[in-house]
């Protein structure tokens, strides 16, 4: 028999995507003001691994990332996630998003995103929202899955999520 546990608390990261990198700084202030200070900032990524976006952002696009001091029960990630969605919606024009905001979170095993859409590896959470195994942590490094988007197994990204992960663990968690 499994015995439920008390989950630890875990290290909010949020990925964003845009084309006009004024747009950050904006994000940034909005969300510092839901969940707390930034303990980490990724220098700026060329999104360069998709022309998905295209038709609704433009090009070329630009990723940032940042992480939170303030820890979060993982069982918010539905409820941050739709506020994310509300600032997309917010910065929107005619019904077409400036901005892609990703909440996801770090725990010592894994790095898990929020995302709105079903699929065969993604676990219904609540509200409408799904958790996505994005990356494991295994033999002292962050892993893809089969299904990583290729942004989220790029070496600069899974750098930055590293780090995060030891300052998370520095915080004795």
């Amino acid at each position: 028999m499994s015995i439920p546990q008390q989950t630890k608390p875990a290290c909010l990261v949020v990925g964003m995507f845009m084309k006009d990198k004024s747009l950050f700084e904006q994000v940034v202030d909005t969300l510092t003001q839901q969940f707390g200070a930034i303990v980490m900032v990724s220098r700026w990524f060329n999104f360069d691994y998709t022309s998905y976006y295209e038709n609704e952002m433009g090009a070329p696009l630009y990723r940032r990332m940042i992480a939170f001091l303030q820890l979060i029960d993982p069982a918010r990630l539905p409820e941050i996630k739709l506020k994310t969605n509300q600032i997309e919606i917010q910065l929107a024009d005619n019904h077409k998003r400036n901005i892609n905001i990703d909440p996801g979170y770090i725990v010592p095993e894994r790095f898990v995103l929020a995302t709105g859409k079903n699929y065969t590896h993604r676990v219904y959470l609540d509200k409408g929202i799904f958790a996505d195994l994005t990356l494991i942590f295994q033999n002292g490094q962050f892993q893809k899955l089969p299904w990583t988007y290729p942004d989220y197994a790029a070496d600069n990204v899974k750098q930055f999520l590293h780090n995060v992960r030891k300052h998370y663990l520095s915080m004795g968690v």
